[in-house]
């Protein structure tokens, strides 16, 4: 049987790929510490679920295909509370914020285009961009420079007439960069000036430990034309199995087309759409714990990961990822061995190998991203199950 040239391009995502590895040493008895993907284990505000057992309906009917009016004034509320003024028509829930990656890409991208990542990048944009046949053209950056990126040469040397949208997240998933007020009108500018898209993957927007609250791409005047926002309640509000996601932007032409995609899969689920506008009426006391765990949590990875010999790693700004060099030939192969050879006291470690947060060929092979969305102690435990490890996979190999 033939399958479509698009997909077979695409790869399995870094974050589940092991999965089934996972799965057999957890059934052989092995307890894994699972730094490999953002799932925290911060509770949920109890809010979401007080609002699903008190739904109760006679028949549970389809939501509206933008989504439900209790949800989008929810979220127009949350973003009036930084100044930005939302219609109803500037906001369209998606399943998640994946699929609303996903038909923003249908809706820009043909055969043949290219769209700016700044690389390392999250793995997920590639096969998102691959799908509608055009090719994510990375902004390189290095990790002695922060992975900073917003550079005008850097940004322009990549723009050609193959260019459509330049994409980032803000602050960074892998790297935890995040970008100051001047570094963030920079790359609107470039994109205003150059007649591109410019899409904010602000999911992580509440997360950020030093400097001040994020700067929204939304709160800058005059680039209603090139800005799209993708959000999610999936991180902020620690609720990843709700799978409910926002898409937003003041460009109507670009909205409109959205809707073809919106209406072809009818709605979003209608009673996480009701549980999670509720989320959205915790305070701001909530932000301030789950921020001061997370730096917790990510001072205690990095103090664990500068005493390994051969490390190299920088302090992520924002988020709650680490990207780090191990001294090892290759992440995916130490994986692997992980998963599958090494025991310590019956405990082992999982993260996502660096190599697909790259489009450069060759790049990451050695690096893992790993989330510090554990407790403080079992990142504390796992970082000298790593520690051992290395030293045992590299005495093997």
């Amino acid at each position: 049987m033939k399958f479509s040239a698009k997909i077979e391009k695409c790869g399995l995502s870094p974050m589940r790929k092991f999965a089934g590895a996972a799965a057999a040493a957890e059934e052989r008895g092995m307890k894994i510490y699972h730094l490999n993907i953002g799932q925290p284990d911060i509770a949920t505000p109890e809010a979401y679920f007080d609002a699903i057992r008190a739904f109760s309906a006679p028949v549970l009917e389809y939501a509206p295909s933008a989504g439900e009016n209790v949800l989008i004034d929810a979220v127009r509320g949350y973003y009036d509370k930084i100044g930005v003024t939302l219609d109803r028509g500037d906001v369209l829930i998606s399943t998640g914020g994946s699929e609303a990656l996903q038909m923003t890409m249908a809706s820009i991208l043909d055969d043949g285009d290219e769209i700016l990542v700044p690389e390392p990048f999250y793995p997920n944009y590639a096969t998102a961009v691959t799908l509608t046949g055009a090719a994510i053209r990375p902004i390189p950056t290095c990790p002695e420079e922060g992975y900073r990126y917003a550079v005008r040469e850097r940004v322009e040397a990549c723009i050609n007439e193959h260019t459509r949208a330049i994409l980032f997240t803000n602050p960074g998933n892998p790297t935890g960069n995040v970008l100051s007020r001047d570094e963030l009108k920079l790359m609107l500018d470039i994109a205003r000036e150059h007649g591109l898209f410019v899409i904010c993957d602000e999911v992580y927007r509440e997360f950020v430990y030093a400097g001040g609250p994020l700067m929204s791409a939304l709160q800058f005047k005059g680039y209603e034309d090139n800005v799209i926002v993708i959000d999610s309640v999936s991180k902020r509000f620690s609720a990843c199995g709700a799978r409910i996601g926002i898409l937003l932007s003041k460009n109507a032409e670009f909205m409109s087309q959205c809707m073809k995609w919106c209406q072809c899969r009818l709605c979003v689920s209608t009673v996480d759409q009701i549980a999670a506008a509720q989320l959205y009426t915790v305070g701001p006391e909530y932000f301030a714990a789950v921020r001061e765990e997370y730096m917790r949590r990510r001072d205690a990875m990095l103090a664990k990961l500068k005493t390994i010999p051969g490390v190299v790693c920088e302090k992520p700004e924002g988020a709650f990822y680490v990207m780090a060099a191990l001294p090892v030939d290759d992440a995916d192969k130490f994986q692997t061995w992980l998963l599958t050879e090494y025991d310590n006291n019956g405990e082992t470690v999982m993260f996502s190998c660096g190599e697909p947060f790259y489009a450069t060929p060759g790049k990451g092979k050695n690096e893992v991203r790993m989330a510090y969305v554990l407790k403080k102690e079992d990142i504390e435990r796992a970082m000298d199950i790593l520690a051992d490890a290395i030293v045992k996979y590299n005495a093997a190999h």
